[in-house]
């Protein structure tokens, strides 16, 4: 399993981004709520900050995943799933979080809300043509080999 190394400040005061097991791909990250906790009505959604701050090697970037666990017992996800941290940006990480549950959410300060995953990313060369090389599937879409 291949390493990089990550420059990080973490201005809360929570351990920093953790993997779970040894082969996770996400840590989990924590809410940093340093005001008090905050209440997610159900539809509703708010930024909730991590305290982290972070330089990723050029050609990285970091995803924002939601937690299964808060998805399926309380509704709550990251609403840009995944979202995007670019190997430029220098301002806290925050995570859009979304309350799709029937039921308020507390959001504490310390709370796993989110997984971060670092991915390596390419760049694209656009080659404009006129026609593509053929396929089985072609324009096969949304459903096309059926159900079973």
């Amino acid at each position: 399993m291949e390493k990089v190394s990550v420059k990080i400040i973490n201005k809360s005061h929570h351990a920093l981004p953790a993997y779970g097991t040894f082969e996770a791909a996400g840590m989990d990250v924590r809410a940093y709520l340093p005001e008090g906790s905050v209440v997610l009505q159900p539809g509703a959604r708010a930024l909730i900050g991590t305290g982290l701050y972070m330089q990723l090697p050029s050609g990285y970037e970091c995803q924002i995943r939601p937690r299964s666990g808060l998805a399926l017992h309380n509704g709550i996800t990251v609403l840009n799933s995944p979202g995007t941290v670019d190997a430029d940006y220098r301002g806290e990480i925050k995570i859009i979080l979304v309350n799709f549950g029937q039921e308020p959410f507390e959001v504490k300060d310390g709370e796993r809300i989110a997984q971060m995953v670092i991915k390596q990313y390419s760049h694209v060369d656009w080659v404009e043509v006129k026609e593509l090389d053929r396929t089985k599937r072609e324009d096969g879409s949304f459903g096309h080999t059926g159900t079973n």
